[in-house]
C-alpha cells in the first residue's frame, strides 16, 4: 500500500460517496486508475464496505450507552445468536478483564434500556454507563499519512 492508496483510503473514511472523479483530483490520478485502486483495495480485504453515519436522535434514539457483561465461556453459544438478533446493540465486542463483553446500544428512553438490561442479566452480571456526549465521534482509521499530504 503506497501513499497515494493512504490518501484514498482517508479520503473514503471522511466521505465514502466522494464522487470518483473529484477523488482521482485530489490524489492526482485518472478515474480508471482511482478505481482499479479502490478495487485492488477491496479485493485485498482492506475497504471492507462503505458505511452512512445516522444522527440517531432524530431518529428517536436518545439514550446510548455502554454495557459491560460478564459472560462465562459455556454461554457463549448461546450469547451470540441473541445478541446478533438485538437491533439496539450498535456493537458488541469481546474484551479482556473482569466483564468478557462490551455493547454499545442506543434506546429511546431508559426504560427500554432497563428492559434490555434485564435480559443481559440472564447471561451475567452488568455494569452500565450511559452517555451524556461524545466529544470524538466515530472517525475512522489512522492510515499513517500526514493532513498535509492529502493536499499534495
Amino acid at each position: 500500500m503506497d501513499k497515494i492508496d493512504k490518501k484514498i483510503i482517508t479520503l473514503l473514511q471522511e466521505d465514502a460517496r466522494m464522487p470518483l472523479k473529484v477523488l482521482a483530483e485530489k490524489v492526482f490520478l485518472s478515474s480508471p486508475a482511482v478505481s482499479a485502486r479502490i478495487e485492488r483495495l477491496e479485493k485485498a480485504g482492506i475497504i471492507t464496505g462503505y458505511t452512512t453515519k445516522i444522527n440517531q436522535l432524530a431518529l428517536g434514539y436518545h439514550i446510548t450507552a455502554f454495557i459491560n457483561l460478564e459472560v462465562s465461556p459455556a454461554q457463549k453459544a448461546e450469547f451470540y445468536p441473541f445478541i446478533k438478533g438485538c437491533k439496539n446493540v450498535i456493537e458488541c465486542n469481546c474484551v479482556t478483564g473482569t466483564y468478557s463483553m462490551l455493547l454499545k446500544v442506543a434506546f429511546a428512553s431508559t426504560m427500554q434500556l432497563d428492559t434490555f438490561i434485564g435480559q443481559l442479566q440472564k447471561y451475567g452480571r452488568t455494569s452500565t454507563q450511559i452517555v451524556f456526549s461524545t466529544p470524538v465521534e466515530n472517525r475512522g482509521i489512522d492510515v499513517g499519512i500526514e493532513s498535509d499530504d492529502l493536499n499534495d
